[in-house]
């Protein structure tokens, strides 16, 4: 087996029947990603999908929560090429091996957007979800066509635009999350379904898995992504995602919301 170093935001762990873990660690930040761990999990996903003796990646978390989105106050990108959340998950979504997300906690945001190009998602009952940016003040454009990967436009219209949460049974039933299991049963839920995909031939898994998103989801072109993303900026910087923010961090209302 192999392992990285606990101080890293994420750990990497392969086993002897070519398990691969990717755990999210900053636990006290709630997994909630910045650039490091953005730039740690592309790196990981990319050497994961070429390495032969992989068969499998299973995306997990430490500490409370499994992912609450984006770190609010975090310092500003650099300028130039970077990782971003949407390239992050069409790799994701596009590596050739089955990749398995497992929930528990909290799932915000960019999160759910990992868990939708995960090819199957194992819930804690007790998980909830939300796609909440539209309470900041802002639009998560690039995140959108990634969210329909995971659940039906119908269904993502309600938690798109009410920016409400979800419980688990919920997520499941419109198609983010593919089982659920109890809080201290991970690992069996985990295993027993390695062992389905291990019976599976490796070169036909990658195969089929390229072809299912040659019809299914096509990945959306890099001049799509990056005029999401200068939308995106904009938003985000705007006057209401300026009193969203501020709202999120004295824990009020945002001034938009009507008194009664």
């Amino acid at each position: 087996m192999t392992a990285s170093s606990p101080a890293a935001v994420v750990l990497c762990s392969v086993d002897r029947r070519g398990v691969a873990t990717l755990t999210l660690n900053r636990p006290d930040k709630g997994n909630s990603y910045n650039q490091a761990m953005l730039d740690a999990l592309s790196g990981e996903v990319t050497r994961l999908g070429a390495d032969p003796a992989v068969r499998i990646i299973a995306l997990r978390a430490s500490g409370k929560h499994f992912c609450v989105g984006a770190e609010i106050g975090a310092a500003p990108a650099p300028e130039g090429p970077r990782v971003t959340i949407p390239a992050l998950c069409v790799a994701l979504d596009a590596v050739p091996k089955p990749t398995v997300a497992l929930v528990h906690g909290a799932c915000i945001g960019g999160g759910v957007a990992l868990l939708s190009c995960c090819d199957v998602v194992l819930a804690a009952r007790t998980a909830f979800f939300a796609v909440p940016e539209v309470r900041l003040g802002f639009a998560p454009g690039p995140l959108i066509s990634l969210f329909l990967r995971g659940m039906d436009a119908r269904s993502l219209r309600r938690y798109l635009l009410s920016g409400e949460r979800f419980t688990a049974d919920e997520a499941m039933r419109v198609g983010l999350v593919h089982e659920l299991y109890e809080v201290d049963a991970a690992d069996a839920a985990l295993a027993r379904l390695v062992d389905e995909f291990l019976l599976a031939g490796p070169n036909a898994v990658a195969q089929a898995k390229r072809l299912l998103l040659r019809f299914a989801h096509p990945p959306p072109s890099a001049e799509l992504l990056a005029e999401l993303q200068r939308e995106f900026e904009q938003g985000f910087r705007s006057p209401e995602a300026d009193e969203g923010r501020a709202s999120f961090r004295e824990k009020r209302k945002p001034r938009w919301y009507p008194p009664d």
